[in-house]
């Protein structure tokens, strides 16, 4: 059986109104499937990886005796008490299940399901969301979701915009009910509104701080696009001391020796940068692009549950 793949959103710059549409808080964590089957909880990336082992505290199989497939997002919060998905970076890259145990305990998750798509080996893909979502309610009333959370839906996408803003939420994901399920796709009848200009870039250098030659302080990035990668700029914000070590890692055996971008890099950023296979993904957020470069970018995360091809229809 081939991993499963989730639906995905298309970008839009209004709130849809109307009967026909759902509307859900765009949460800032990672997109996880969970499948219990025969007694045992699996977890699915978004490019479909196994990712059990990083999410104990969300796997725990106590309380969910059916067997079922469910679409959701990992969240943990901040200080502050909001979802972010910078929390989430220690946790999201573990494999050393006792290392997960650990973090589990001082990093809790929560997993907030929106979708069922099979109950009791009957897929529901085919049925419209109003009817899915039906089920997944009875289900979380009925405890057969065991610490899983069902966030709410609402019928005014334009008040729920406002309200994600006011508390310092990621946005807004518009939903049609009579929408079916179509798993590895991306969706006209899904929509997103984010209030910040958040993005996917892929790696293609780093450079490291003024003074050394191996302490990483930033990344230059592109964006996949048909004429190749192309450069979008320098990500030097939100890189500190703990994510500095995490990405010079990361790119510790990807070094190449001339730029991976399809166009020509400025000298002002070429100079002392390192080159390295286009592999890696991560997350910035922008004040938007000015000719074709990012305006004061900021690192977010290094997102392990994409790769560069899933960035072809981001927009």
């Amino acid at each position: 059986m081939s991993a499963p793949r989730p639906m995905l959103a298309t970008k839009t710059d209004h709130v849809p109104v109307g009967s026909e549409w759902s509307h859900e808080v765009k949460w800032d964590g990672v997109r996880v499937l969970a499948e219990v089957l025969d007694g045992r909880t699996r977890l699915w990336s978004r490019n479909g990886n196994d990712v059990t082992t990083a999410w104990p505290d969300v796997a725990d199989d106590r309380d969910r005796p059916r067997d079922l497939l469910v679409d959701g997002e990992v969240i943990a919060l901040n200080d502050r008490g909001l979802p972010d998905f910078r929390v989430l970076q220690d946790r999201m890259h573990v494999r050393s299940a006792r290392t997960a145990a650990r973090l589990a305990g001082s990093l809790p998750a929560t997993y907030m399901v929106f979708d069922l798509l099979r109950l009791d080996g009957e897929d529901l893909t085919g049925l419209p969301l109003a009817e899915r979502r039906a089920r997944l309610a009875g289900l979380a009333e009925g405890q057969g979701l065991g610490g899983w959370q069902v966030p709410a839906a609402y019928d005014d996408g334009p008040m729920l915009l406002e309200a994600t803003r006011a508390q310092g939420l990621e946005g807004v994901v518009s939903k049609r009910l009579d929408s079916r399920y179509v798993p590895d796709s991306r969706s006209p009848h899904w929509r997103k509104l984010a209030h910040r200009h958040r993005r996917s870039y892929v790696v293609g250098g780093w450079r490291p701080q003024e003074g050394t030659s191996d302490r990483l302080a930033s990344l230059l990035v592109g964006e996949p696009t048909p004429e190749g990668l192309l450069y979008r700029g320098r990500v030097g914000s939100g890189i500190g001391g703990k994510v500095s070590r995490q990405l010079a890692e990361a790119v510790a055996d990807l070094t190449r020796g001339s730029s991976p971008f399809a166009d020509e890099v400025p000298r002002v950023d070429a100079t002392g940068t390192t080159w390295v296979e286009p592999v890696l993904v991560v997350d910035v957020d922008t004040h938007g692009v000015g000719y074709a470069r990012l305006r004061q970018p900021s690192y977010q995360g290094l997102r392990a549950d994409l790769d560069p091809t899933a960035l072809q229809d981001q927009s």
